[in-house]
């Protein structure tokens, strides 16, 4: 139950203003039926998070989790330094 509690966070907040939000509100705005817009961006968002996970696990089988945290903390660290540093 933990992991669902924050999973959901974490994608309820990285979601919340971003691009696909900013299209889902303007195709409600240009639709006339905007539960046909939720069900397809429900949907939308459901199909990239299948991928997302049926990869992580394929990932996950293959490499140490070790080397996976250390990866991503070098690739957070780089993206962060390419947004401070205006390149991104």
């Amino acid at each position: 139950m933990k992991t669902l509690i924050m999973t959901f966070l974490l994608i309820f907040l990285a979601e919340l203003g971003d691009k696909t939000q900013l299209a889902t509100m303007l195709m409600a705005a240009k639709s006339d039926c905007v539960w046909l817009v939720f069900l397809g961006s429900a949907a939308a968002l459901a199909a990239s998070s299948l991928i997302g996970v049926l990869a992580g696990d394929f990932i996950a089988r293959y490499i140490p989790q070790s080397t996976i945290h250390f990866a991503s903390g070098i690739a957070f660290i780089i993206i962060g330094i390419l947004l401070v540093c205006g390149k991104i």
